[in-house]
């Protein structure tokens, strides 16, 4: 329950905290690592903590893990005494509860809420942003524009707008008009039956804009020569002309490109992203429920075979046990946003290295609900090792909240429900779509005290984004190992 009062809400922590009673376990490397963010990590047993002690020893001495206590270290102090009551909200009678979210707070709006990003007059939805190559004030922003329908009833031309963007009281908005993304149109002609409307479609949908270890890419849905809707990558430095002389460097993905899968295709293809291994070799992941599809991933755009039954006898538990349990009907699973790199310890800290042990990739899925025809979304963390065959290191227990997200009403300013009755005891749709790290020069790989930007739409139909320590988003933790 989202919506409860003060009270209540007090009663719910403290008796948490007095009859809470969890056993948590780790091996030693991971606990160094994990301790750094403050992390509780649930034991995989399903049996009862009341095992007796002779069980309890011949269990830690059969796994290289042991018993700890858990830590209430954070990488920087909440909001007065508890950020989930005390601070402020888009509505004083909403709060979040803390045993069901992780909340995360801007590093550096008023009130720590997220913040807008603004396209001049233009309506946008799905957001990224990416550090300027030049300009240390700047950031550039991309989102998809807002589709009106025409007088005779048809739709225009889809279209991703682009501009250099600063920060102006708490909203990151263009500098100068917006433009339109030149992106080439595809062919298609695969669409049948009930989606053959789709081969009537021009423009790209649902970009992602972020970083790979070298250079910037987008990645983004049009017609496909495999299927009836597919994706496609591109070096997004042919796409702009911020980066100068640096696009004659191009070589990777300098022609738009239409990436491939191991079969079977979906009719609609969306939502992938692609990892860079420890060795630099590129792969794309496709699905990560209710099963794992990645591969590995050429220059042309082909892939080789599915390489999830490799991890799947260790995967296969994993996702039984941190993955959110679904409705049968209404409820699903989708991947969310680019892939990241990050060294759980602070690049502060003289004593943190990157290592493979303690370094992931990090990507974003959420569980979506959808009653009453409007989608509530709720956003998890995967962290994947970086080396073959990529096992899934850890899952998020439980969401994370971005500050500000409110109930739905009128004041969620949703074009989709307007002068429409709202259906009651929801909650806004945040639809986080891209993360990247907020300072300029840092590219693929960070560290948990590194500024993270995660980025989303609104209600499809404004944008926003909040600045979070990348730990924020790391708390509650389930590691895989052991289970």
């Amino acid at each position: 329950m989202l919506l409860q009062s003060f009270s209540k809400v007090l009663v719910v922590i403290a008796s948490f905290l007095i009859f809470g009673s969890f056993v948590y376990l780790y091996h030693d490397e991971e606990a160094q690592v994990l301790r750094e963010l403050g992390v509780w990590l649930k034991d995989g047993s399903k049996e009862s903590h009341s095992k007796s002690s002779s069980q309890s020893s011949e269990s830690l001495s059969n796994d290289p893990l042991q018993s700890i206590i858990p830590t209430h270290d954070s990488l920087h102090p909440p909001p007065g005494d508890s950020p989930h009551l005390s601070a402020p909200t888009t509505n004083e009678e909403f709060f979040v509860d803390p045993l069901k979210y992780n909340e995360v707070f801007s590093s550096s709006t008023s009130f720590r809420k997220f913040f807008e990003i603004k396209f001049g007059d233009h309506s946008a939805l799905n957001p990224n942003i990416i550090p300027h190559p030049s300009r240390d004030d700047t950031w550039i922003i991309v989102a998809q524009e807002e589709m009106r329908q025409s007088t005779d009833g048809t739709f225009g031309p889809f279209k991703e707008l682009v501009c250099n963007a600063i920060f102006i009281k708490d909203k990151l908005a263009c500098s100068e008009p917006p433009t339109v993304l030149p992106v080439a149109p595809t062919q298609g002609g695969h669409c049948k039956g009930d989606l053959s409307y789709f081969n009537d479609n021009v423009g790209p949908h649902d970009a992602r804009v972020f970083y790979g270890p070298d250079n910037p890419y987008a990645v983004y849905g049009s017609n496909s020569g495999f299927t009836c809707f597919g994706q496609w990558i591109q070096d997004f430095r042919m796409l702009v002309e911020d980066f100068g002389p640096e696009t004659m460097t191009a070589e990777l993905f300098k022609d738009v490109t239409e990436l491939q899968r191991p079969s079977p295709y979906g009719k609609i293809e969306k939502n992938w992203f692609v990892f860079w291994d420890v060795e630099g070799q590129l792969y794309a992941h496709y699905d990560i429920s209710p099963k794992r599809v990645f591969a590995q991933l050429s220059a042309d755009g082909s892939v080789g075979q599915n390489l999830a039954p490799l991890a799947a006898s260790k995967d296969d538990a994993c996702l039984a046990r941190y993955m959110p349990k679904l409705a049968p009907d209404l409820e699903s699973i989708h991947q969310a946003t680019n892939s990241l790199l990050i060294t759980l310890c602070k690049r502060s800290d003289p004593t943190c290295q990157q290592t493979v042990e303690n370094t992931f990739i990090m990507a974003i899925f959420q569980h979506k609900a959808f009653y009453s025809f409007h989608s509530v979304y709720d956003p998890y963390v995967v962290l994947i090792k970086q080396s073959a065959p990529f096992e899934i290191y850890a899952i998020s227990q439980k969401p994370f909240w971005i500050h500000g997200r409110g109930p739905f009403t009128e004041a969620s300013k949703s074009s989709l429900w307007k002068g429409k009755h709202l259906p009651e005891n929801q909650t806004e749709m945040f639809y986080v779509t891209s993360m990247s790290w907020k300072a300029h020069g840092q590219r693929y790989h960070g560290y948990i005290d590194d500024v993270l930007f995660v980025a989303f739409g609104i209600e499809d139909s404004r944008t926003g984004a909040i600045d979070v320590l990348g730990g924020d988003i790391l708390a509650d933790l389930g590691v895989c190992a052991g289970i």
